[in-house]
């Protein structure tokens, strides 16, 4: 029988193994139906509430308008300076706007400006038209995008979020997706998501006139971190919000959906944020030390050079010390051709505490043919010269 000393000790080693399996979500408390928190450098989830369940989005659909934007820029089809003229059906959205005449002529970059700090309608699809031609054919471009990330519970059905259609519909899980990619693709989109406040200049046929742009992102103010990102809201969606903040290195997207009002919505999302911060520390290895030459046999090269894919990181959320991460390469000491540049020559493992994190592959730099009878001539002719 075990003393009760015994017992204790077995009692608190079983309690703490018990403990360090227990859900991210144990620590947290939200009022919002639907939440969602990933780290983004590495996509990994932290804490999560529904995340899944297909949901109106509201004006959060503009993320996804917002990204393929950026990457219409990127790919040089439209630049930041081009001249964004306002058609009759953009110029009638309803909802939140910022009031652009038909007719009106903005820039690209004025019209990604009321879209990140303004939610304005009416530049979405001003943009939208810029872009592809019709709302409708962006619409199509959105959905194919969706598709692309792996958005499984994403369907559109405008470019701006006012419509009330059961066919127009995100998760918070999906909304997290695209948030990421727009801003690890995109980090530009934080000079305008971190705007709080800035004119700018309607020249329409009854004269110019100024319009003030202010961020419906209330928690640039409410809280330190916040770098965007994009709040909705309907009578059918309720208060949607995707929001971004970054503190020590750490990058954080929290995305609350179905909030009874404004308060709550800001109130999760910070919640969320700050727990975030609290739990997560990140190991980064860039990976830049120079890995030797592998020895060649039977190839028309004696070596081959070999490198790192990219770098190592790795999400900790138990308060583990990262500090004893150690890297273990695996590489054989030779090799035989034919070898094919960028293909695994073997791979870097990171344990701790003796347990597996993840690995980086090792990929070989160039080509190396396999040799032939000519190659061998030619290097024992050059070895006899020397």
């Amino acid at each position: 029988m075990l003393s009760r000393k015994s017992f204790l000790a077995l009692f608190l080693t079983f309690a703490l193994l018990f403990s360090a399996v227990l859900p991210a979500n144990a620590n947290v408390t939200v009022s919002s139906p639907s939440v969602i928190l990933i780290e983004s450098s590495t996509g990994e989830v932290i804490y999560e509430v529904n995340s899944t369940e297909r949901r109106s989005p509201a004006s959060i659909t503009k993320i996804m308008t917002l990204l393929l934007t950026f990457e219409a820029v990127e790919q040089g089809k439209v630049s930041l300076t081009d001249q964004v003229s306002v058609s009759e059906h953009a110029s009638s959205m309803g909802g939140s706007q910022v009031y652009l005449a038909a007719g009106e002529v903005q820039t690209l970059d004025t019209m990604i400006k009321c879209i990140a700090v303004s939610s304005g309608n009416d530049a979405s699809v001003a943009v939208a038209e810029h872009i592809a031609g019709s709302e409708e054919a962006f619409v199509a471009l959105m959905n194919e995008r969706a598709a692309a990330l792996g958005m499984v519970d994403t369907h559109f059905e405008d470019c701006c979020g006012l419509s009330d259609s059961d066919n127009h519909y995100t998760s918070a899980k999906d909304v997290a997706i695209m948030s990421r990619e727009l801003t690890t693709r995109y980090p530009d989109i934080f000079n305008y998501t971190t705007i709080w406040m800035e004119d700018i200049t309607h020249e329409t046929r009854q004269g110019t006139s100024t319009f003030t742009l202010n961020s419906t992102n209330k928690l640039l103010k409410q809280y330190q971190w916040t770098t965007g990102l994009k709040t909705g809201s309907t009578s059918k969606a309720k208060y949607c919000f995707a929001a971004t903040a970054s503190k020590d290195g750490i990058d954080l997207i929290a995305v609350v959906m179905g909030a009874p009002d404004y308060k709550t919505r800001f109130g999760d999302a910070q919640t969320l944020l700050t727990y975030g911060f609290g739990v997560c520390d990140i190991y980064i290895d860039e990976n830049r030390d120079v890995l030797e030459d592998l020895l060649v046999e039977g190839g028309t090269e004696d070596h081959v050079p070999v490198r790192y894919q990219g770098e190592f990181r790795y999400l900790d959320t138990a308060g583990s010390d990262l500090s004893a991460v150690e890297k273990v390469l695996e590489l054989p000491e030779t090799v035989r051709a034919p070898l094919e540049e960028g293909t695994e020559a073997g791979r870097a493992r990171y344990m701790l505490n003796g347990v597996e994190i993840g690995s980086v592959a090792i990929l070989y730099g160039m080509d190396v043919e396999k040799a032939g009878y000519g190659d061998y001539l030619r290097k024992i002719f050059g070895i006899f010269l020397l």
